[in-house]
């Protein structure tokens, strides 16, 4: 306590706006109910700090009782945490209008639902969301329970009933029978979205979008690969944000980091190896279905053995030679086959320890070859921007060659910025064409 009060402040706010300032400032009231989900909660927190939130904690007793200990949210947040209502009126202090910028349920058991859903508020998180609807403090809820639970038409009539009155719902992951809460990072990407959304003049709702991610390998022999080397993270990244915002995804991943979390409303993710099963993969889904958008992020190899050993080639047979011959590049083939002749297309383009000018122009060289409409360069040889890196620094060139500059920062927050520039122009386009 001496060392607080000496600081000004508890020693865990020292990470507040470490990684990201986007909600800087910013007063979320983060609910915990009985879910064992709820050790989550500690991770969000944290995360919600590192890019500027300052965080209250409020807890129920079942959550309290079995789950976590309020002293570690307390830790977790430096911040005093409501478990009970006294006569300091915690609820109102902390929901009542213009008291906090958001309330965030994380996890929520369908017993919540239920009870904010019908008016019930006997519990202290309970209370507090009774009167945020109250004061219209804005409210996203990230369920947790069994799958049977979540597809109950009880419940989903209590989850419809709140999404009517302007509660936002975080889908749940649907697996091993169960309704998993969305991970930390996908929150905040949500919280982010929602607290800036009056900055942000259009959005993806209702577009299909086909993103790429991840690498390529080629075969030298059955056990042997040659490959681009990347992490599939901005993909992902950029998958995940397209969510968010509302569009439909496809998502067409060769390797790279596991997709072990794909989110529930991505329902077609496709698995790809070599480079020739993603041009074959990506040329069938732009030839039979409608896109708007194709999000071209995968590091295709460039080359491939001109053959394929059948067999492990023995080492002990000294020094050996492996031609290569060029794959092709397919994002040079996604325009002529698609079947929307408006489609938008985005390309990267990756070097290696470059100067600003010549990563620029090669990037935009590159727009051209393939006719997009943008491109991403990054360069992989600067600080922070390695392969597997969670963060990137881009440059997002147009086809007038305008330039907007992302300096280094974490990858959700680049593929948010970068699809706030693609609804952008999307959303010009339309208009010129109207």
């Amino acid at each position: 306590m001496h060392l607080a009060n000496k600081r000004g402040t508890h020693p865990s706010k020292d990470i507040v706006a470490t990684q990201g300032k986007e909600i800087l400032g910013k007063k979320i009231v983060l609910c915990i109910t009985g879910s064992v989900a709820a050790y989550k909660a500690i991770d969000l927190a944290r995360l919600l700090m590192r890019h500027g939130a300052d965080v209250y904690a409020v807890m129920s007793e079942s959550s309290t009782s079995t789950l976590i200990r309020a002293d570690i949210m307390k830790w977790a947040t430096g911040n005093e945490v409501v478990t009970k209502l006294t006569g300091k009126l915690e609820h109102i202090a902390l929901a009542d209008t213009n008291m906090s910028d958001l309330i965030l349920v994380y996890p929520c058991t369908a017993n919540t639902i239920g009870k904010i859903a019908n008016g019930i508020d006997d519990t202290t998180v309970a209370s507090v969301l009774t009167v945020a609807l109250g004061s219209r403090i804005p409210i996203i809820v990230a369920p947790a329970m069994h799958e049977s639970m979540y597809t109950n038409d009880i419940i989903r009539q209590n989850v419809d009933r709140l999404k009517d009155i302007g509660v936002k719902f975080l889908e749940p992951f649907v697996e091993e029978g169960k309704a998993k809460i969305m991970e930390p990072e996908l929150v905040l990407q949500s919280v982010i979205r929602e607290l800036t959304r009056t900055h942000t003049s259009f959005s993806l709702e209702g577009k299909n979008i086909l993103v790429t991610a991840g690498s390529t390998i080629e075969h030298i022999d059955p056990i042997r690969v040659i490959t681009n080397l990347s992490s599939g993270k901005m993909g992902i990244a950029i998958a995940e944000g397209a969510l968010l915002a509302g569009a439909k995804v496809t998502l067409v991943y060769g390797h790279g980091s596991d997709v072990t979390r794909v989110p529930m409303k991505i329902r077609n993710v496709i698995k790809v190896n070599t480079s020739r099963e993603m041009e074959m993969t990506i040329l069938s889904e732009l030839s039979s279905k409608r896109y708007d958008i194709v999000i071209f992020c995968a590091a295709i190899t460039d080359f491939a053995p001109q053959q394929t050993s059948p067999k492990k080639i023995e080492t002990k047979k000294g020094k050996f030679v492996l031609p290569l011959l060029p794959t092709t590049k397919i994002v040079d083939r996604v325009k002529p086959v698609s079947r929307n002749n408006k489609l938008f297309l985005v390309a990267f383009k990756a070097e290696h320890d470059v100067s600003d000018s010549y990563l620029i122009n090669k990037a935009f060289q590159k727009l051209h070859e393939c006719d997009g409409d943008l491109v991403i360069a990054n360069d992989l040889g600067r600080k922070g921007c390695g392969i597997g890196s969670d963060e990137n620094e881009v440059f997002i060139i147009d086809r007038q060659k305008k330039v907007i500059h992302l300096p280094l920062q974490d990858k959700y927050q680049v593929a948010r910025k970068i699809l706030d520039t693609i609804a952008n122009l999307c959303q010009v386009q339309k208009d010129s064409n109207r």
